[in-house]
């Protein structure tokens, strides 16, 4: 038992077993009553409505949202991890960060000219 990895790997082989074991459980002990409304798809409680010719477009509204998440995903990446070791970062630190974020107003500059911060 020299090796550090045999405790890991027994951990991961317990959450492996529990994991599926939690899942098998539900399967074989879950209820299965099923009905005509629990089998038909499900869209926020209005009917299902048969999809457009090639499948339908989205509007750039979604793309926008979608993209003013990840540019708000990305900076709390970055700027977290920055903040907490700002003291030894110094001037060099604050640079890049600067950089950094004059590079992240670019899509915001884009989705504002776009009309993303707009609702309808």
């Amino acid at each position: 038992m020299n090796n550090p990895y045999v405790p890991l790997l027994f951990l991961m082989g317990i959450a492996a077993v529990l994991a599926l074991g939690g899942v098998g459980a539900s399967v074989i002990l879950g209820p299965k009553r099923y009905n005509r409304a629990k089998l038909e798809a499900y869209e926020c409680g209005i009917e299902p409505t048969p999809h457009a010719i090639g499948g339908g477009r989205f509007p750039i509204k979604y793309y926008l949202v979608a993209m003013t998440f990840i540019i708000f995903d990305i900076e709390v990446v970055f700027l977290y991890p920055w903040a907490v070791s700002f003291a030894d970062l110094a001037l060099f630190g604050l640079v890049a960060m600067i950089g950094f974020l004059v590079l992240i107003t670019v899509p915001f500059v884009y989705e504002w000219k776009r009309g993303g911060f707009e609702w309808d």
